[in-house]
């Protein structure tokens, strides 16, 4: 009888399979490296904002899950390609891709919308609606 995995269990191996999938690097990396093999420097220069070292640990820890090789070429350079596996995560990981490409701007008013709030709130523009305010002990507060 085979286990049942699930990511609710702190102990579950498939836990650190999503956090790795989760990841904001392997996700770029493995939607750059489903259209094509690529070397190590052209990753580091796609990925805006990785370090190298950030770039190697995501790239060997994909490696150790099966998710991508490195080969040398006949011109001696490495590169990195998904295997089969790793071309199983396009599909979800570009989804998530055209998902936070397409509500940029959603997230971008909802966060000014918040950050407004938080603002009135904290410069006691908005008392009403201020918890404390409500509370008894609100009077105390705010005389």
């Amino acid at each position: 009888m085979s286990p049942e995995w699930t990511v609710f269990s702190s102990s579950c191996p498939s836990r650190a399979s999503l956090a790795r999938v989760a990841n904001k690097w392997t996700a770029m990396i493995v939607i750059l490296l489903h259209e094509q093999p690529l070397r190590f420097g052209e990753l580091h220069r796609k990925v805006e904002g990785i370090t190298k070292k950030v770039l190697v640990d995501t790239l060997r820890a994909l490696e150790r899950d099966g998710m991508l090789v490195r080969s040398v070429d006949d011109d001696g350079h490495g590169r990195y390609r998904l295997t089969p596996l790793g071309r199983t995560l396009h599909e979800p990981l570009q989804a998530l891709q055209i998902w936070a490409e397409s509500h940029v701007e959603e997230v971008l008013d909802a966060q000014d919308r918040f950050d407004d709030e938080a603002d009135r709130r904290l410069l006691g523009e908005s008392q009403e609606a201020s918890p404390i305010a409500d509370s008894p002990r609100g009077d105390i507060l705010h005389g």
